[in-house]
């Protein structure tokens, strides 16, 4: 894209009162931006208002200083695997998913792995399933969401998230555990709610690099934006947009997560969710969910035989010399010991598991340090314990 071009993309999506919708509409009259600006005033009025041709003739503010940050932004683009670029409504690279959605945008910033070579984008971006959830899990469900998220990446699908705390973090993390070594598989993408030239929140930095080595981050907001509020519902039409379907591993009742799934049913395609405890409240989301039609998942093959898609087994367990384990086969449910049976998967306090177990204090509290060690149980607030899935001692 030249910088001539760019600016008129620029100043269409600055110019006040002129939102997505009404830019389409100028440009299915007038073609690129550029033509639109060059219109006479009775010739823009035959499509938008009075108001509107009048915000259209004046530059927007900021439009210069814009234009320069963006430019350099794409001119710093990495020589090696992560990448800058910027594809724009009509372009071949522009999702074709994103144009069967409510208010598809205008300019798509890319940062990320060598699919963003010209021509590349929407065959990294072909085969992709989205993982959602709380931004405050359980430990078990962040596992979940780990676990899932590995098992779907190893089977070839691009894992779509939102970079938020919580399930997302997890997800993307499980889905960049999924890569071979010297793969140039597009293992995750992040629809993030800022400007590319910023990372919400902050203690995800360091994901977000390794998402651009490995992935892609995307974004509609010009370079810059803070992490508005308002974005980050507004993003999860995008989420839902790129995805054949959309997994829900934990969510409350009021949750964003539940707008992605809503929005993905609305496209015609499949929600999953998986069930919790009855009293957790951030399991009662996905219960919502299940009644409402929603797939029940046990483990990642539920998902992957409702989208048609064969499950892989990792390297380390194609051997017929090997048994199957929870971890390898995705399931959540299956009990890797004695004491781990009793605890079963709520939280459970130490007074319950005596009483199931019939232990004395010191050797149980003996076997409870044990797991929590090996990665099998999390210590909880209130002295509570929960059970953690075995896939999750890799971590």
């Amino acid at each position: 894209m030249e910088r001539h071009e760019l600016e008129a993309w620029l100043r269409l999506t600055l110019t006040p009162g002129i939102g997505n919708a009404t830019a389409r509409k100028l440009l299915s009259a007038f073609g690129l931006p550029q033509a639109v600006f060059r219109q006479s005033a009775t010739a823009v009025r035959q499509v938008v208002t009075e108001v509107q041709v009048a915000s259209l003739r004046a530059e927007p503010a900021g439009l210069a200083d814009l234009l320069e940050l963006t430019w350099q932004w794409l001119e710093r683009s990495d020589q090696g695997q992560a990448r800058r670029r910027i594809v724009v409504l009509g372009e071949p690279d522009y999702p074709a998913s994103f144009l069967c959605i409510d208010d598809p945008p205008l300019m798509l910033y890319l940062l990320g792995a060598g699919t963003l070579a010209p021509g590349k984008v929407s065959e990294g971006l072909r085969n992709a399933i989205a993982v959602v959830g709380s931004r405050n899990p359980t430990p078990q469900g962040s596992a979940n969401a780990r676990q899932f998220a590995k098992a779907l990446g190893q089977a070839g699908l691009t894992v779509v998230s939102g970079l938020a705390l919580g399930i997302d973090g997890a997800a993307h993390e499980g889905a960049l555990d999924s890569l071979e070594a010297g793969s140039d598989r597009l293992a995750t993408v992040a629809v993030v709610g800022t400007g590319l030239d910023r990372v919400y929140p902050k203690s995800h930095r360091d994901l977000a690099h390794r998402i651009a080595q490995n992935g892609l981050l995307i974004s509609e907001y010009p370079l810059g934006t803070p992490p508005l509020t308002a974005n980050f519902p507004k993003r999860n039409r995008l989420i839902a947009g790129l995805a054949q379907g959309t997994l829900v591993v934990e969510a409350a009742l009021k949750s964003g997560s539940l707008i992605t799934a809503r929005l993905t049913a609305d496209q015609g395609k499949e929600v999953f969710a998986i069930p919790g405890s009855i009293h957790s409240t951030q399991a009662r989301g996905c219960h919502a969910l299940i009644k409402q039609g929603a797939k029940l998942v046990e483990s990642a093959q539920d998902v992957l035989e409702e989208l048609n898609i064969e499950l892989k087994p990792p390297p380390a367990t194609r051997s017929a010399s090997r048994g199957t384990t929870s971890a390898d086969s995705g399931n959540i449910f299956d009990p890797p010991g004695s004491l781990l049976d009793v605890i079963g998967f709520d939280p459970v306090g130490l007074d319950a598991l005596q009483a199931r177990s019939g232990l004395d204090t010191a050797n149980l509290q003996a076997q409870l340090m044990t797991l929590e060690l090996s990665g099998l149980l999390a210590r909880l607030p209130g002295g509570l314990f929960q059970r953690l899935s075995p896939a999750d001692q890799a971590r």
